[in-house]
């Protein structure tokens, strides 16, 4: 694994702990003792065709399976796991965040779809249709204020899902200085809140964008030190230190955001030998877990997927 100068401050990590617990109102948010001592790195099953993953307070990461959509829940203390809900036919299970009241939220891909699952035993609660068109790719999810929040990768829109609670589904249209890309799933992908709490930051076609959750307004974050995030999936934002996967880059690049996130300034790079197009990666303690998506390499039924870990 190759690092370079971005060690984060002991007030980032702190900050993130912080964080987290405040989201989560439960557990801790920092690996227990003897968590060097875990696995770095567990099999998911063949052909699972990984994309999210999403860990919660306690240390058990689930991934999501575009095969059919099912998802699978590891521990992440001994690398063991199992399917905890079973999919279907033509289903996908793509991004997914963990609330601290147990549910998963769940974006659909070509569904156009966002499901709630009960993390403790699998049921599958709610099913929202987020949109009708022809073509949808619901990609990815962040858990922020009363709402689930969506992103399309084939419309400038966002989608707020309630948490927690029957409520309908908020379409907002992105909006200033946002750029849709042509057709295809190259455009809105991950997305985290703003340090502020005011609203998102979003991946989009190689950029990163503010987005205003009352009005759609997106605005392009200034990048220094490099001119872009190509091929950006999941991002991850611990305190004003922000990770955007590049997946078929093989490699993570870490990111300082000043106070509003209008400018982020590249700080380093993380790359591993066991990186296989990772496409999301979740935080445990001091480490980042990814799913490695493989789309280099045959998608099919005995294709083997894996997940792994770096330390921060």
């Amino acid at each position: 694994m190759t690092r370079n100068h971005f060690q984060p401050s002991r007030r980032t990590v702190l900050g993130g702990a912080l964080a987290a617990l405040a989201v989560t109102g439960t557990g801790t948010a920092q690996a227990a003792p003897g968590a060097a001592a875990w696995p770095s790195e567990f099999p998911l099953p063949d052909g699972w065709l990984p994309e999210g993953i999403t860990i919660g307070s306690r240390p058990y990461a689930y991934m999501g399976s575009r095969a059919d959509g099912s998802i699978y829940r590891t521990d992440l203390r001994t690398g063991e796991g199992g399917v905890l809900h079973e999919g279907g036919t033509g289903l996908a299970s793509i991004g997914l965040k963990l609330d601290g009241d147990g549910l998963l939220y769940v974006a659909g891909g070509a569904g156009g779809t966002a499901k709630v699952v009960d993390a403790r035993n699998g049921e599958l609660l709610t099913t929202y249709q987020l949109t009708r068109n022809a073509a949808p790719f619901v990609n990815d999810v962040v858990l922020h204020r009363d709402r689930a929040w969506f992103t399309d990768s084939r419309d400038a829109v966002l989608y707020g899902v309630p948490r927690g609670r029957e409520g309908k589904v908020r379409a907002l249209p992105l909006t200033g200085e946002w750029v849709q890309a042509p057709a295809g799933t190259n455009s809105a992908n991950g997305l985290v809140a703003t340090p502020d709490g005011r609203g998102l930051i979003v991946v989009n076609a190689g950029q990163l964008y503010t987005v205003g959750i009352r009005t759609g307004h997106a605005t392009r974050v200034a990048l220094v030190g490099a001119t872009d995030v190509t091929n950006g999936d999941g991002l991850v934002r611990l305190g004003r230190t922000l990770y955007v996967v590049q997946n078929r880059l093989n490699k993570i690049t870490v990111w300082d955001l000043d106070r509003t996130a209008t400018t982020a300034t590249l700080r380093g790079t993380i790359t591993d030998p066991r990186f296989d197009v990772p496409t999301t990666a979740a935080r445990f303690g001091n480490r980042l877990y990814l799913v490695n998506a493989r789309f280099t390499s045959p998608q099919t039924p005995e294709t083997t997927f894996n997940a792994v870990a770096v330390s921060l």
